[in-house]
């Protein structure tokens, strides 16, 4: 029983997905001193991790590139900062939140208005099949695959193969495509100049790197951490929302409470991970209320247990998640291309 006196439990469960709005809101308030502690906690083993690998170029390039890969995990943990930046959860003062934002998206390659623009979109239209917008992995249904043409398939099977979307596709995302405003050329100046204004505060920083440190740096050092930073934050974001049982629907069904809830994975990681990772993994909860700071999110389980519960996903469940393509409007789960075969026949 949760007692109603407990500030540490809340004293009832909300009977439905619009609820949670209420009961959730406690928690928005961003903590200024967690918030500096937070940023500190990241960013100063981000630059203790690049100084070291530095050094260690003098004596071996192995060492360099494994302090550089580790550092991928603070860049991470920089990028969610950003991201709650983008939420206006991580500061009160709106105007501090987007110019940190802008400043760590400069060590996140990742121009912050543009993103911000596309982050919200995909909070407001996740699970909603007539509205798959920016800022999500392509998904389609079993019926529009079986009515693609034959390079149409090939396309899609391409797109979503494991080695693009995790390996290639990590790369192009954050190293060329978020060099310009895509999907927002014409939205106005103002993602023009994030992006352009990102690319120049990179190309500054990458100037001088090279101009103290050569090449090796750049190669051994920014690469590693930048390609495996975005790798990890593409992973995250694939087993948030592509499991077996989450949440499409048209239009006319759709509800934003259900599909934030239903429609979003809680990532049970190890809590190392947890921590290096943001702790966005209660993906869950972050949907339905995502002024929450992230730091937060784990006083929302510890007060509802029903949401600790709630979709929760193993590593080596995720590892599975990778065979999911297809999504089954009769049966609403996601399918491999294997089982669409079993159950509709071969195309």
């Amino acid at each position: 029983m949760n007692n109603p006196n407990s500030p540490h439990m809340a004293p009832t469960e909300p009977d439905t997905t619009r609820e949670w709005v209420r009961h959730l809101a406690k928690y928005r308030d961003p903590k200024l001193f967690r918030s500096l502690l937070e940023l500190t906690a990241t960013a100063g083993p981000f630059i203790a991790l690049w100084a070291l690998a530095w050094w260690s170029l003098s004596y071996s390039y192995w060492l360099t590139f494994a302090l550089s890969l580790l550092n991928g995990f603070f860049v991470v943990r920089l990028f969610i900062i950003q991201h709650d930046c983008g939420h206006s959860s991580y500061f009160k003062n709106r105007i501090t939140g987007d110019w940190v934002g802008r400043v760590l998206g400069v060590f996140t390659v990742t121009p912050y208005d543009v993103w911000k623009r596309a982050h919200n979109i995909h909070h407001s239209t996740s699970g909603n099949l007539d509205r798959r917008e920016l800022g999500d992995i392509d998904t389609i249904t079993v019926d529009e695959y079986q009515a693609l043409s034959r390079m149409g398939r090939f396309k899609y099977r391409f797109y979503r193969n494991p080695v693009i979307l995790f390996l290639i596709g990590p790369s192009y995302i954050f190293l060329l495509t978020n060099r310009l405003p895509m999907g927002m050329m014409k939205s106005g100046a103002k993602y023009w100049f994030s992006a352009l204004g990102t690319n120049a505060a990179i190309l500054a920083l990458l100037a001088v790197i090279v101009y103290f440190g050569g090449w090796m740096p750049l190669l051994l050092i920014f690469l590693p951490s930048t390609v495996m930073g975005a790798t990890i934050g593409v992973w995250l974001f694939y087993v948030q929302h592509q499991f077996e049982n989450t949440y499409w629907d048209r239009d006319e069904n759709w509800n934003l409470h259900d599909a934030a809830l239903h429609g979003s994975s809680h990532y049970v990681l190890p809590e190392p991970l947890q921590w290096l990772t943001g702790y966005i993994g209660i993906h869950h909860v972050h949907h339905m209320y995502a002024r929450i700071p992230f730091y937060r999110l784990k006083e929302v389980l510890r007060d509802f247990p029903v949401l600790n519960e709630a979709q929760r996903l193993t590593i080596r469940e995720s590892l599975s998640c990778v065979k999911l393509q297809l999504w089954d409007e009769k049966n609403r789960k996601l399918l491999s291309y294997r089982e669409m075969k079993e159950m509709y026949g071969a195309v």
